[in-house]
């Protein structure tokens, strides 16, 4: 086992403020790094980060991976990088087909060279189920392929992918990329379960869910995620790693209604579907991940998916 990379490291987290950035930065606080927050503040939140902020060894910078001069300020003595700022958004790619492209993309080649002129070596990335496509095998392993994504946000994710790789190789650098799958819990901004949650407070009697409800997908806890990130990079030491992480079975989005419905105390809610196999242009029915790569190391996921959707449906609606 390696020696904790993550104690006493001088850290930038792009997207630090954002939903599962902000739980990274959690852990790396907790583990005594220097960390720097860089987040455009798009879907971020200070109310995720406050309790950090001020604190000695944590600082915040509100800048844009766009803004190449803001990002080799930000690069300045650091040795380690999460990079997790993206837009989260994949059904947005079939209205607006250039914000993947640039914001995920472009961004990843910014901060790549960013990297590269202040001589970092290390970078962690928070990639996606989606990079498979519609898989034929099931659970899917990292080693699946051809990767064929079916969304805009598959793409591009797939390409920042290739871009670290490349990278890594090119200039000697180490990659730890994550491809997750649905991760929930507190200080979720959107997705199925916000969604939901926010339908029902507008109209407690009908529930709108998209597709025929009976996609099958799975569903991890943020701090589970963020958990197996660390474990996989204290245990893994090649220049280029890839770990799917993920829970061991699926939910449906009408079991996850039930569930929403049931913790909000709502009785005789009319589920009306919009029809079809999937939910929009680019939705991948049925999806989950095998983590045995994980599991093989010693890390395993705590929850089932359903597990993971009441928690995460109790504490969005306490507020957290």
């Amino acid at each position: 086992m390696l020696h904790d990379p993550f104690s006493k490291r001088k850290v930038l987290i792009t997207g630090g403020a954002g939903f599962i950035g902000s739980h990274i930065v959690d852990m790396l606080v907790k583990k005594g790094n220097e960390v720097t927050i860089f987040d455009n503040m798009t879907s971020g939140s200070l109310g995720f980060i406050d309790e950090h902020l001020g604190n000695e060894g944590v600082y915040f910078i509100e800048g844009d991976l766009l803004d190449t001069s803001e990002l080799s300020r930000a690069c300045e003595n650091v040795d380690f990088v999460f990079h997790v700022a993206a837009n989260p958004d994949v059904r947005l790619g079939s209205t607006d087909t250039y914000v993947h492209f640039e914001q995920n993309i472009t961004a990843t080649y910014n901060l790549l060279e960013a990297m590269r002129l202040k001589g970092i070596r290390d970078i962690a990335f928070t990639s996606t189920s989606t990079v498979y496509g519609e898989a034929t095998v099931i659970p899917t392993p990292e080693s699946y392929g051809p990767l064929m994504p079916i969304s805009l946000y598959g793409a591009s994710k797939l390409a920042c992918e290739a871009l670290i790789t490349s990278y890594s190789h090119t200039f000697d650098m180490r990659s730890w990329i994550f491809r997750f799958a649905n991760i929930i819990g507190p200080r979720s901004t959107h997705g199925i379960i916000v969604d939901f949650i926010e339908k029902l407070e507008k109209d407690p009697e009908s529930l709108e869910i998209l597709g025929d409800g009976r996609q099958s997908k799975s569903y991890l806890h943020v701090k589970q995620c963020v958990d197996a990130m660390g474990f996989a990079i204290e245990n893994s030491t090649d220049d280029v790693n890839i770990f799917n992480i993920g829970s061991e079975d699926t939910i449906t989005p009408k079991l996850i209604g039930e569930i929403i419905v049931k913790e909000m105390g709502l009785e005789n809610v009319e589920f009306q579907y919009t029809g079809g196999n999937r939910g929009w242009k680019g939705d991948v029915p049925k999806m989950m991940l095998s983590v045995d790569k994980l599991k093989d190391m010693g890390w395993k996921p705590k929850w089932g998916s359903k597990k993971c959707v009441k928690e995460t449906v109790r504490s969005l609606l306490k507020g957290d």
